[in-house]
C-alpha cells in the first residue's frame, strides 16, 4: 500500500508540475495511423461520441485483430485482473492478503482445465482463428504502448495474453453463476443441525426424507462455512464482473406498434469501473454486428444487426454439486467410490506472492471432482468435500457457440448455436426481422439418481453424486414463436414441456410476473418508448406478499406516534422511487426480521452467508405467513418468543436504526438518500485511491428484484447497490439501425479519459443513447478515426 501511495503522490506531483505527458501517455489513441503486423489490409476504426469503435475490415482475421487492439487500449487493466483472478495469480501483484483467493481459484481447477482444453483446440476452427487474431491484437497493443497507470501503481509486469487466459476467464464467469457453492452448506446445516421444521420455509421442491446424509463433524461444518464465506468474499471484493440475474423479452410483430419483433435485454451484473461490456460495431464483407464483448473474448455475448439480435439471462440451473467423501481410516489418500477404496489424485502448484515466499499447494481430486476444502490449506477438517461442476465435466464449446450465434440469422441456426452452450446455463432470447422470436434454456443438464436433491451436500460413498448421463437439449425449456406473442426471461423457474425437473437456485417469480403482467396486456402495442418504461419499472409485488400477513402484527406493535408509518407500508404499492419513504422502511424491516429470526439459530457466519443467497428471498414471505414457525423463537433467551413479540423487536430496531443513520425525522428517510450506487474500481477499495478511480455515489431508484434491478444485499441502511442492469438494450426490427442502449459507467477503463465515466449520470437517470449502425449515422457521429495499417 505504501508503494501505491508513493506512486500516486508522484503522479499528482508530476501533473501539478506540468508533467501532463505522463497521464497523456496512458490515454487511448483514437486518431492517426498505426502499423500492425499480420494485417492483410488497412482497417478503419471510427470512434463515435461515446468512444465506441466502429471497425471496418476487409476480412475476418483483420477484424478480430483490430478488435483486440482497440479493446486492449481501453480495457487492458481489466483484462489483466480478470485473468489473474481466474488463474489464481492475484497475490503476485496484490500481496499476501490475496493468497486465500488464489488458493480458492487454484482449487476449483479452472487453471488446469483451461490449460488442458487449450492444448486440444483445433487451430483451424474459425472461432479459434478469431480468438488467435484477437489475442494478437491485444498483445501488439500491449507491447507497443506504455503500461496502464494501474500497472505502475501495482508493479504489474507485462506478459502476453494467451488462449489459456481467455478460457480461464470463461471459467471465472461460469463460477460466478454457481450459487450452489454459497447455498448448499447453509441449507445442509439447517436440515441436519436444525431439522425439517426449520427447513420448510425454504420451500425446496424436493423433500429430504429418506435421503442419505453425509457424516460431518463440527470442524467440517466450520470448513463449509469458511468456504462459502471465502467464495462470496472472492467474488465481492474482486471489483470485477459477476453475473447475478437478468431481464430479457422478445415481442412478436403482432404485439408491436411497428409490426416487427422487438427485443429487450438488461443482464444484471455486479457494478464496477470499468463496466463489464465493451461495445463495438464490427464489419467486413458479408458480416456486420453491433456487439457487447467481455474482456478477452472476441465474440459478442450480446448483439444485433439489421437481420437478427439476441440477449441472455442466467438460467440458474444447479450445475455444481458438493460431495462429502468417505475417507479410508487406514489410508488418508483413499475414498470410498462405487464399492471400493480408490486413490485420490494430487498435483502440486505454487502461488507467487508479492513481497513474500511462494506458497506451495497440494491439490487433490476424487472421482467426483476437485477436493475444494484443500483451499483452506492445513486448517481443513478431516472430511474431503469434492465438487462436481458441469463446466469441468462437459465438452462445452462455448467459444464456438457464440461465434455461431454472432452469425445466426435464422431460428435453426440460433438453436444450433444455443445447443453448444453447456456451462454455465444461459437463457438465449432471440428475434429477427423476418418475424421470428425464440428462447432456449441453454445448458447440458446432468441426470441425477431418482430422489437425490442437489440442494444439499451429497454423500460420496453412495450413488447420490453419480451422473449417469445428460438430458438431451431437445428436452430443455424452450419456445419458438409462441401463440401468446411474447417471451419473458427473468431468472424464474422454467416449466419445460418435457416435464423434467431442473434443480436450480432460481430467482423469485415476482419480477417475471410483473413483466408478464404488462406484456400480456393486449391493449398495448409495444415500441421503444413504452419498453423503456418497462425496463425502468421500480415496482415489485414482493413487498406486499411479505407485508400482508405482518400488517396486523405491526399495527399492534406500533405506538400511536408510529401508526402513520405502518399505514405508509399498508398503502405502499411496492414502487422504489427516489423520494419514497416506504421502501426505506420496508428494506430496514426486512433485514431486522431476518436478523431477529435466523441469526440465533445459524450463528454469525452461516447467517452472513445466508444473506447472500437467493433462497432467503423465498423463505421470508413464507416465514411471515407462518405464525407457528420455530424460527420466531430466540434461542438466546429463556423465554419462548412468538411472531408478535419478534416482529415488535424487529420494528423497534428498524426505527431506531433509521433514526440513527438516516435522520431523526421519518420525512428524511427517502429511498434516494439511503440507496446509492458507486462504481468501484479494483484499486478504489482503499483511500485515497477511491477518490480517483471510483465513480459515484449516485442516488439509485429501483431495488432488489424490481425490473429496474438496482439491487443491494439484505442488510441495514444505508444500502450500497451491488448489481443491476449492465446495459439496457432495445431493438425494434422494423428499424434496427436505430437501436438504443446505455453503459452504466463509460466505454473506457482508462483514468482521465473522456469516456471513463461519461455515461454514469445518464444511466442512473434512466436515459438511453443511440447505437449508431448505418453508414450515414456512423459517419455523422464520428469524432475521430484511427487507421490500422499493415506493417510494410
Amino acid at each position: 500500500m505504501k508503494r501505491r501511495l508513493k506512486v500516486l503522490v508522484v503522479v499528482i506531483a508530476a501533473v501539478s508540475a506540468g508533467g501532463a505527458w505522463y497521464i497523456h501517455s496512458k490515454q487511448p489513441v483514437r486518431s492517426g495511423e498505426v502499423s500492425l503486423t499480420n494485417l492483410q489490409a488497412p482497417v478503419s476504426v471510427r470512434y463515435d461520441e461515446r468512444g465506441v469503435p466502429h471497425i471496418q475490415a476487409q476480412n475476418e482475421a483483420d477484424l478480430y485483430r483490430a478488435l483486440g487492439y482497440v479493446h486492449a487500449q481501453d480495457r487492458l487493466f481489466q483484462m489483466e485482473m480478470m485473468r489473474r483472478l481466474a488463474r489464481g495469480e492475484l497475490a503476485a501483484v496484490l500481496g499476501p492478503k490475496l493468497i486465500d483467493t488464489d488458493r480458492l481459484f487454484r482449487t476449483l481447477g479452472i487453471r488446469q482445465h483451461a490449460d488442458a482444453y487449450a492444448a486440444k483446440m483445433d487451430p483451424a476452427k474459425p472461432a479459434n482463428q478469431a480468438l488467435a487474431a484477437y489475442l494478437d491484437g491485444i498483445n501488439q497493443y500491449q507491447a507497443g504502448h506504455p503500461a496502464p497507470l494501474e500497472f505502475d501503481i501495482l508493479g504489474i509486469p507485462k506478459r502476453p495474453f494467451t488462449t489459456e487466459d481467455t478460457l480461464s476467464v470463461a471459467g471465472y464467469m461460469a463460477y460466478s453463476f454457481a450459487a450452489a457453492f454459497r447455498t448448499e452448506p447453509v441449507l445442509t446445516y439447517v436440515r441436519d443441525e436444525l431439522g425439517a421444521d426449520y427447513l420448510k420455509v425454504f420451500d425446496l421442491a424436493w423433500h429430504p426424507e429418506g435421503v442419505l446424509k453425509p457424516s460431518l463433524a463440527a470442524n467440517d461444518w466450520s470448513d463449509l462455512n469458511r468456504l462459502a464465506s471465502l467464495s462470496q468474499q472472492a467474488l465481492a471484493e474482486a471489483g470485477l464482473p459477476q453475473f447475478e440475474g437478468s431481464n430479457a423479452w422478445a415481442v412478436s410483430g403482432s404485439r408491436t406498434a411497428s409490426g416487427k419483433p422487438l427485443l429487450a435485454g438488461d443482464p444484471h451484473i455486479r457494478f464496477a469501473a470499468p463496466a463489464v461490456w465493451y461495445e463495438a460495431q464490427l464489419s467486413y464483407p458479408g458480416f456486420e454486428l453491433y456487439g457487447h464483448h467481455q474482456a478477452l473474448n472476441p465474440t459478442a455475448s450480446l448483439g444485433h444487426n439489421q437481420d437478427f439480435g439476441w440477449s441472455i439471462t442466467m438460467f440458474q440451473n444447479d450445475d455444481l454439486d458438493l460431495i462429502a467423501e468417505k475417507l479410508n481410516p487406514d489410508n488418508p489418500n483413499q475414498v470410498w467410490y462405487r464399492g471400493k477404496w480408490v486413490e485420490l489424485q494430487s498435483r502440486e502448484e505454487s502461488i507467487e506472492v508479492k513481497g513474500g515466499e511462494p506458497v506451495k499447494l497440494t491439490l487433490r481430486r476424487s472421482p467426483h471432482g476437485p477436493i475444494i476444502n484443500d483451499a483452506l490449506g492445513s486448517t481443513a477438517g478431516k472430511t474431503p468435500i469434492a465438487m462436481w461442476w458441469a463446466f469441468l465435466e462437459t465438452e462445452n464449446p462455448i467459444l464456438d457457440a457464440f461465434y455461431q450465434l454472432n452469425r445466426a440469422d435464422s431460428l435453426p441456426k440460433a438453436r444450433a448455436a444455443a445447443e453448444k452452450i453447456q456451462a454455465p446455463g444461459l437463457n438465449v432470447i432471440w428475434a429477427n426481422a423476418k418475424g421470428d422470436i425464440g428462447w432456449w434454456a441453454a445448458a447440458q443438464l446432468p441426470q441425477r439418481p431418482a430422489g437425490v436433491n442437489p440442494n444439499f451436500i451429497l454423500d460420496g460413498a453412495s450413488d447420490q453424486a453419480d451422473k449417469p448421463g445428460f438430458i438431451p437439449f431437445s428436452a430443455n425449456p424452450q419456445e419458438e414463436n409462441p401463440a401468446r406473442g411474447y417471451i419473458v426471461s427473468a431468472n424464474h423457474q422454467p416449466l419445460p414441456a418435457s416435464g423434467i425437473e431442473i434443480p436450480g437456485y432460481y430467482n423469485l417469480p415476482d419480477r417475471a410476473q410483473r413483466l408478464d403482467q404488462r406484456l400480456s396486456d393486449n391493449s398495448v402495442k409495444w415500441n421503444l418508448q413504452n419498453s423503456q418504461a418497462l425496463q425502468l419499472d421500480t415496482g415489485s409485488g414482493y413487498s406486499q406478499r411479505l407485508l400482508q400477513p405482518l400488517l396486523p402484527v405491526l399495527q399492534a406493535a406500533a405506538s400511536a406516534e408510529e401508526q402513520p408509518l405502518v399505514q405508509l407500508l399498508a398503502e405502499w404499492n411496492g414502487e422504489h422511487t427516489l423520494d419514497g419513504i416506504a421502501p426505506t422502511l420496508f428494506n430496514q424491516l426486512l433485514y431486522q426480521l431476518t436478523d431477529a429470526t435466523m441469526r440465533d439459530e445459524l450463528g454469525d457466519s452461516f447467517f452472513d452467508n445466508l444473506l447472500s443467497t437467493r433462497v432467503l428471498d423465498v423463505a421470508l414471505p413464507r416465514l411471515a405467513a407462518d405464525a407457528d414457525s420455530p424460527w420466531w423463537d430466540n434461542r438466546s433467551t429463556p423465554a419462548k418468543e412468538d411472531r408478535a413479540s419478534t416482529v415488535k423487536v424487529a420494528w423497534q430496531a428498524s426505527l431506531a436504526h433509521l433514526r440513527q443513520t438516516v435522520g431523526e425525522n421519518p420525512k428524511e428517510w427517502q429511498w434516494g438518500t439511503a440507496h446509492r450506487l458507486t462504481h468501484e474500481h479494483p484499486l478504489g477499495k482503499q483511500q485515497p485511491l477511491d477518490k480517483l478511480f471510483n465513480v459515484g455515489p449516485f442516488a439509485a431508484p429501483g431495488g432488489h428484484e424490481t425490473p429496474n434491478n438496482l439491487s443491494h444485499k439484505v442488510g441495514p441502511a444505508p444500502w450500497s447497490v451491488v448489481y443491476g442492469p449492465s446495459t439496457r438494450r432495445l431493438v425494434d426490427f422494423a428499424d434496427p439501425i436505430h437501436a438504443l442502449g446505455i453503459n452504466p459507467v463509460g466505454q473506457s477503463g482508462v483514468l482521465f479519459d473522456a469516456h471513463y465515466s461519461d455515461q454514469a449520470e445518464p444511466y442512473i437517470k434512466g436515459q438511453y443513447v443511440p447505437q449508431h449502425f448505418s453508414e450515414a449515422e456512423v459517419a455523422a457521429n464520428t469524432q475521430s478515426t484511427l487507421q490500422l495499417l499493415p506493417t510494410k
